[in-house]
């Protein structure tokens, strides 16, 4: 059977959501790579050389709201437009996206984590209400789990990938935590490029903001339901694999240049059996 294109699209991106994916039932997998490859293609429109920029994000806009009317004109858009019949996603969490990757056009550095939240929640947690959706669950609370896990996951994403954001220029580390360990713009620009040494107080930034990512990754625990844990194993799985990849990261002394730090397919589908008995029974 030919794979979908959502399915092409998460596959070939190399994120780790895929192995989550793979313990859903067929519709929801299909939903689930329509959703994620959607996301993928809107964010690589600011992200990726060839990308549209602000062209991309109004076409891709407009496609979504033609999949909500059940009007699609795209392959993926179809997809998507068959999930959406299935799964009742908020339009707002899809729009919520596109707001976040449109930061990314305009905004190159944050002030506060404050600020820097806003964005993670347009781009991170907006993902996980919508994929919560798809996934089932009937407490309430369970959008706040979502809302700590996406928070988390990105800001696990910033840290493992800061050289490869300063190489476009940008800065997710917030100022107010540059100030506080005096490291400055410059300082960390070129430590990135392997230009110059590790500036002084680096690492004790670094852990704090490892530190905020394991509160967030902590807080969504505490905000997850007991009768909603088992319709939430895809999320539980994507969670063991983004804190084994931050916990790999202080290891490997929190590592900011290039390449970015990835696990081994092997390693995850382990971390993905091992997190099954755990979020089933309790091991």
């Amino acid at each position: 059977m030919t794979a979908s294109v959502g399915a092409r699209i998460t596959r070939q991106s190399g994120s780790s959501f895929y192995y989550a994916f793979q313990i859903l039932s067929r519709e929801k997998r299909r939903a689930i790579y329509a959703l994620y490859a959607f996301c993928r293609v809107v964010d690589d429109c600011v992200d990726e050389p060839d990308g549209e920029g602000e062209p991309g994000l109004q076409r891709w806009l407009a496609e979504l709201h033609r999949c909500y009317a059940g009007r699609p004109e795209t392959e993926l858009g179809h997809e998507l437009a068959e999930a959406l019949a299935r799964f009742p996603i908020p339009r707002s969490c899809f729009e919520d996206v596109v707001a976040g990757c449109r930061m990314d056009l305009a905004q190159r550095r944050y002030a506060t984590w404050a600020e820097l939240r806003v964005y993670c929640q347009r781009v991170a947690s907006a993902v996980g209400l919508a994929s919560i959706e798809v996934f089932g669950y009937d407490d309430p609370r369970t959008r706040l789990y979502a809302v700590e896990l996406g928070l988390a996951l990105q800001l696990t994403n910033i840290l493992r990938d800061v050289a490869g954001d300063a190489a476009r220029d940008r800065i997710y580390i917030p100022q107010e935590d540059l100030a506080r360990f005096g490291v400055s713009e410059e300082a960390l620009l070129q430590a990135t490029r392997g230009a110059a040494p590790r500036p002084a107080g680096l690492d004790a930034l670094l852990a704090l903001e490892a530190e905020r990512a394991l509160s967030c990754y902590a807080a969504a625990t505490a905000q997850l339901p007991a009768g909603d844990r088992r319709s939430m194993l895809a999320a539980e799985i994507m969670s063991a694999v983004y804190r084994t990849l931050l916990e790999e990261w202080s290891r490997r002394g929190r590592p900011i240049v290039e390449p970015k730090l990835t696990l081994s397919s092997w390693r995850k589908a382990w971390i993905a059996l091992r997190t099954i008995p755990r979020v089933y029974w309790g091991l």
